[in-house]
């Protein structure tokens, strides 16, 4: 399982990559960074993204809704039609990413697009309080933002801190 340096190495091989950084979003400090920066200083690059991150994290509007009807799920996350025997026919919800329980914040990440490029913050999962992030600075003209957030989110399962 690769650490910082790995990830971030493995990130900067995509496609239009300019700079990447690994950030924790509670203090603003730069875990590892690499590559360019767009205001030139990493450390201020890791602070103001983590104002992005922080914001988006924190605001209830992102919050997982609550179970339709006030019921509860199972502890799997998922309904199934025997849950709700009186509900329309309709297929199971897919099982969440992660059980409920884990989760420490409902965003996946965050997309910062510029006349020039695009900025991907990808939160990070982690053991302890998931305060981490993954942040991309990717070229708009050479950059492939699917395929970018494809894999920065395969990074950041793997990363380990």
């Amino acid at each position: 399982m690769p650490g910082i340096d790995e990830c971030l190495l493995e990130v900067m091989r995509l496609p239009g990559a300019r700079g990447a950084s690994v950030v924790d979003w509670t203090s603003g400090l730069a875990l590892g960074t690499i590559g360019d920066s767009p205001n030139g200083d990493h450390e201020a690059t890791a602070a103001e993204t983590a104002e992005v991150a922080r914001m988006a994290a924190e605001q209830p509007a992102f919050a997982l809704p609550p179970p339709p009807d006030g019921h509860k799920l199972p502890a799997d996350g998922h309904e199934r039609p025997a849950d709700r025997p009186n509900a329309p026919d309709r297929p199971c919800s897919p099982p969440p990413a992660h059980p409920p329980s884990t989760l420490s914040t409902p965003v996946e990440d965050v997309i910062v697009t510029t006349r020039t490029g695009y900025h991907i913050l990808r939160f990070v999962e982690t053991a302890f309080d998931s305060s981490v992030f993954l942040h991309l600075w990717l070229d708009r003209t050479q950059g492939n933002l699917a395929l970018a957030r494809i894999r920065l989110g395969e990074t950041a399962e793997r990363l380990v801190l």
